[in-house]
C-alpha cells in the first residue's frame, strides 16, 4: 500500500544544521529501503530560499505499521529534525509507480 509523508522540520535556529549533520545517516538507512521498493521517491521540500524545511516521500509499504517501524528508526526522526510528520494513504494515478 503507498503512503505520502509529508515531514517538516523544526524551526528553530539550529533545524537547519542539524538536518545537514544528519543527512548523511538518513541517507545511507534509506538506501536499503529505495534498492527493496519501500521507498519510491523522496526529497526536501524548500523555502523560498532554498534551504531544507522538510521532506516529502512517497512509499511503498504492506500497512501503515510498516511505515511507522521505518519512521521510529530513520535517523531524521531519531536525530530531532523531522517535528511534525503526517502519514496519508495514497494511490499512484499516474507516473512509474502505478499499481
Amino acid at each position: 500500500m503507498q503512503f505520502l509523508v509529508m515531514a517538516k522540520d523544526g524551526s528553530d535556529e539550529e533545524a537547519l544544521e542539524r538536518r545537514k549533520r544528519t543527512r548523511s545517516s538518513h541517507l545511507a538507512s534509506i538506501g536499503p529501503l529505495v534498492d527493496s521498493g519501500n521507498v519510491l521517491v523522496g526529497g526536501a521540500i524548500l523555502d523560498d530560499a532554498g534551504d531544507m524545511i522538510g521532506s516529502m516521500l512517497l512509499v511503498d509499504f504492506p500497512d501503515r505499521t510498516g511505515v511507522d517501524a521505518w519512521l521510529a528508526a530513520d535517523p531524521y526522526v531519531t536525530g530531532g529534525v523531522w517535528r511534525e510528520i503526517e502519514v496519508t494513504p495514497f494511490r499512484t494515478a499516474v507516473g512509474a509507480w502505478q499499481p
